[in-house]
Parts: structure tokens; C-alpha cells; sequence
């Protein structure tokens, strides 16, 4: 059966049930569309087969449901209706919003926003400043990129021009915030006290089997800290944008209300 449903998809007849639980019916069109193109023989079989198994056990819920279940337990017109709307009210206020919706936003009101709300703006995590490179274990010129990375004078182009040739990984953004358990993701290190740690490191020189690290830490900050504005922009930005959002669906509100009442589209008994 499962085989032959893979032939394709015909109107629905006595010979097109799949499956029935009680007196509900699953026909192979029903089935149509759920393979997606490409899919080999044996995994649009596992797909039919749980996509069955599935339905089977949805309609012996639904059957018992509907044999417990009081007229009135089993009415859901004002939940249908209430959902109905809510759902024409967000598509009306999306189409509002793709049509009207200014998302330019300036560095000026960006800084004017986390001016006026910094206390709101503190460090979940750590965070750093980093410069670090991952290069095999048997690398070449080792002792050169290390000088360069560690070297506050250092040739940064010439470094960059190595790091493309040589390693295996390598971030060499100056001005850019970072967690500090993303880097601890990359390199093998155990920090107990991450706070002690970044005071403590600001070279850090490791290697395990395959790879050696270098890790030049420029800057950090400690959560629970200030969040400094490079690191919170995105985020802030999405806060004005969202508070944009609300101004113009309450002023579409209210201009539809008030062009209403003007209309004498409504009345209260």
C-alpha cells in the first residue's frame, strides 16, 4: 500500500483509504504533498508510515473526546470566532506596518535611547575584546603570528596575510564585543573564576593534540556591568523599532475609531 501510494495521488474512492480509525478515513491524497522532492524511496516510505501512525493516534483521541465530551463541552464557536478575528485583526495591522513602518534608525537615536536607559543595559555574561588564532600543532611559523598577535605594535596586515595562509581559525576584529563563553567553546582552556580570569590573562598560549592557540584578550567587561552601546546596538534597535510598531497600530486604532464615530458607524444601546 505504502508502495503504491508513492505511484501517485488519485481522487479520493474506496480504494484510496490508507488507514481508518472508527468511521474517519485517510485517503492517499490526503498523503500528497508531505514528501518533499528528493527524498529517497526508503525515507518517503518512514515519512508515510509516521505521518499514519500519527493521524491514527489523533482520531482515536478525537473519537473518544467526541463519545466524553458534552454538547456544550464540545462547542467552540466563540473560541473559533475570537480566534478569527484576532487573526484578521494582526494580518490588517501587519499589512499597516510593512506599507508604513519606518525602520531607519539613527546612531543619534540610538545613543540618545541608551543614554536615557543605561541602568537597563547590564551584562548577562562576560565579554571581551579578542584577538585569536588556531593554527595546527605542526605549523609553520608559529613564533612569528605569536609575535604579531601579542605585539601591541605589531604589523596587523602582515598578520591577517599569515593567518589567511596558515590557520585554521582566526578573529583579528579590534573593536568588536564578544561573549566569552563563545570563545571558551574554541579553545582548551578551564576558567572556575571567569572574573579572576580576564584579570589575570591577557596572553594566553594553549594547545591540546592537534591545534595550538594564541588568544590576545584587548578588553573585557564582567557581567553585571554596564553593557557597553556597541554591544547593545542591534538590540536597542530593535526596542525602538518595536515601540514604532505600537505608536502606529495604537494611531491606526484610534483614527478608525475616530472616523467611526464620525460616521456614525456604530452605536451603543
Amino acid at each position: 500500500m505504502l508502495g503504491s501510494f508513492l505511484l501517485g495521488c488519485s481522487s479520493k474512492n474506496k480504494e484510496d483509504i490508507v488507514a481508518t480509525a472508527y468511521d474517519y478515513k485517510l485517503y492517499k491524497s490526503d498523503l500528497k504533498g508531505i514528501i518533499p522532492s528528493g527524498t529517497t524511496k526508503s525515507d518517503s516510505i518512514a515519512i508515510i508510515k509516521n505521518f499514519i501512525n500519527n493521524w491514527i493516534h489523533q482520531k482515536i483521541v478525537i473519537y473518544k473526546a467526541e463519545k466524553n465530551l458534552s454538547d456544550d463541552q464540545k462547542d467552540f464557536t466563540d473560541q473559533i470566532e475570537n480566534y478569527r478575528n484576532s487573526l484578521l485583526v494582526y494580518s490588517y495591522e501587519s499589512k499597516l506596518i510593512n506599507q508604513l513602518l519606518d525602520t531607519t534608525i539613527t546612531n543619534e537615536q540610538i545613543q540618545a535611547y541608551y543614554d536615557k536607559n543605561t541602568d537597563n543595559f547590564l551584562l548577562k555574561d562576560n565579554i571581551i575584546k579578542v584577538n585569536y588564532v588556531k593554527l595546527d600543532i605542526n605549523s609553520p611559523n608559529k613564533a612569528k603570528i605569536k609575535s604579531l598577535l601579542f605585539s601591541k605594535t605589531g604589523n596587523k596586515s602582515q598578520l591577517i596575510d599569515l593567518c589567511s595562509k596558515l590557520a585554521v581559525n582566526f578573529y583579528l576584529e579590534d573593536d568588536e564585543w564578544l561573549l566569552f563563553n563563545d570563545l571558551l567553546k574554541e579553545i582548551p582552556i578551564e576558567t572556575y573564576n571567569q572574573e579572576a580570569f580576564l584579570r589575570n590573562n591577557r596572553t594566553i598560549e594553549t594547545k591540546d593534540e592537534n591545534y595550538y592557540y594564541l588568544i590576545y584578550i584587548k578588553d573585557f567587561k564582567v557581567k553585571e556591568s554596564t553593557s557597553p552601546i556597541s554591544f547593545e546596538k542591534e538590540n536597542i534597535r530593535n526596542i525602538l523599532i518595536n515601540k514604532r510598531k505600537l505608536e502606529l497600530i495604537n494611531k491606526m486604532h484610534n483614527e478608525l475609531y475616530e472616523e467611526a464615530v464620525k460616521k456614525n458607524d456604530f452605536k451603543i444601546y
